[in-house]
């Protein structure tokens, strides 16, 4: 079971705003059946993606699953094997990097050591022949903006991981690129930097409506910043939505597991009383009636129920409405503001349960014997994956 780095349900975004239906945004990067190919292994696949303008999308997978090649492919670092890119209306397939007005941001900040910090701003525009006035005029706005401009006369090596990455960001924007790449920015921050810089890259996509292309494979990041979530897996696309739809409506085990914190009951499904219940080792669980409807009886299934709606000394029999299940204790975490049960059922399968801390909160001692339930209406229905692997995430 993955289990969320912060220890608790990820804050999720409010999607893009509203925009007028009768005119529909434009289509800023559209990359159409594209597919790499390095000798025998196939790094992406036949992938088809759209991104529109002024959107916070951001590429999520495990290693080896796509993403940074898709980046690679749409900045032209990479050629494609075959398919198309097309970059605000033109067809950049076989565009030359510098032809196709895009910004990039890397984790290792690129930045010129031996010049100070406004100089690395003003480098591009140096190379675009902006006049001198003009560049400082451009260079004070930008260290502004990222509020740095008590910085300006300092080398890089003299300011912290989190100034150097907001002076990255700086040099990138100076030139008003209409689309910016990052591709694990924020990869080298410690925790603390990471969640400052993520509010940081925030305030600056929505002062400046620009549109953002991110790579990460931080689950965490994806949900606190983005207005869609494209999860890659083995070089294709798994599932693509706003964060709330992958949360709390994986289409898959594998989109269940990686976002957020899971447990994934695994069984087959089988009418009991004129409902259907999941068998799994050692119980049998009831699920969404109307989730189970385009299930078989008979079928492999896997339940999805979150940590955080699991309740652990619940009371009453389990009904079409709930479960109801004993379990043992095998251990309890103190997370800061949350609490974390690690507990087993008969059969050996382990379940989380995650509740929120209070002041004097009685926990149940390691070996004990608990009842735990959740609300049907909390779980998810998901097909059976044999191809799925926790080595995959």
């Amino acid at each position: 079971m993955s289990q969320n780095t912060k220890g608790q349900s990820p804050a999720m975004t409010s999607p893009a705003p509203m925009r007028d239906t009768k005119e529909p945004a434009k289509m800023m990067i559209e990359v159409q059946n594209l597919t790499k190919q390095y000798s025998d292994f196939r790094a992406l696949d036949h992938v088809s993606l759209s991104v529109r303008k002024g959107e916070f999308v951001t590429l999520l997978g495990p290693s080896g699953s796509g993403k940074s090649t898709l980046l690679n492919l749409i900045s032209g670092m990479t050629a494609p094997t075959s398919g198309t890119i097309t970059i605000d209306g033109t067809d950049a397939t076989n565009m030359p990097t510098n032809k196709r007005g895009l910004g990039m941001v890397f984790q290792n900040y690129a930045l010129m050591p031996h010049m100070t910090v406004f100089q690395n701003i003003a480098f591009p525009l140096q190379v675009r022949k902006i006049s001198k006035e003009e560049i400082r005029r451009r260079v004070m706005d930008v260290l502004k903006l990222v509020q740095l401009e008590h910085v300006a006369d300092r080398r890089p090596r003299a300011l912290s991981g989190g100034q150097q990455q907001r002076i990255s960001l700086a040099r990138c924007i100076v030139y008003n690129p209409s689309i910016i790449l990052m591709d694990e920015p924020l990869g080298a921050l410690d925790k603390k930097l990471r969640e400052d810089m993520q509010l940081e890259i925030k305030r600056l996509h929505a002062e400046l409506g620009v549109t953002m292309l991110y790579v990460t494979h931080d689950q965490d990041e994806a949900l606190t910043m983005s207005d869609r979530i494209v999860l890659m897996r083995n070089g294709r696309i798994e599932q693509q939505g706003s964060p709330a739809a992958l949360y709390f409506e994986p289409e898959t085990v594998f989109s269940a597991d990686f976002i957020g914190s899971s447990n994934l009951f695994s069984g087959k499904l089988k009418t009991v009383d004129g409902s259907k219940a999941l068998q799994i080792d050692g119980a049998a669980l009831s699920v969404p009636q109307a989730q189970s409807a385009s299930f078989a009886d008979g079928s492999d299934a896997v339940l999805l129920v979150r940590p955080e709606n699991v309740r652990v000394g619940g009371q009453g029999a389990a009904s079409a409405e709930h479960n109801s299940i004993v379990a043992t204790v095998k251990d309890t975490l103190v997370l800061g503001g949350v609490v974390r049960h690690f507990l087993t059922l008969k059969g050996g399968v382990e379940v989380i349960a995650q509740d929120l801390n209070q002041p004097g909160m009685a926990l149940p001692s390691r070996g004990s014997e608990v009842q735990i339930t959740w609300r049907n209406e909390d779980a998810r229905l998901l097909p059976a994956d044999p191809s799925f692997s926790k080595k995959q995430v």
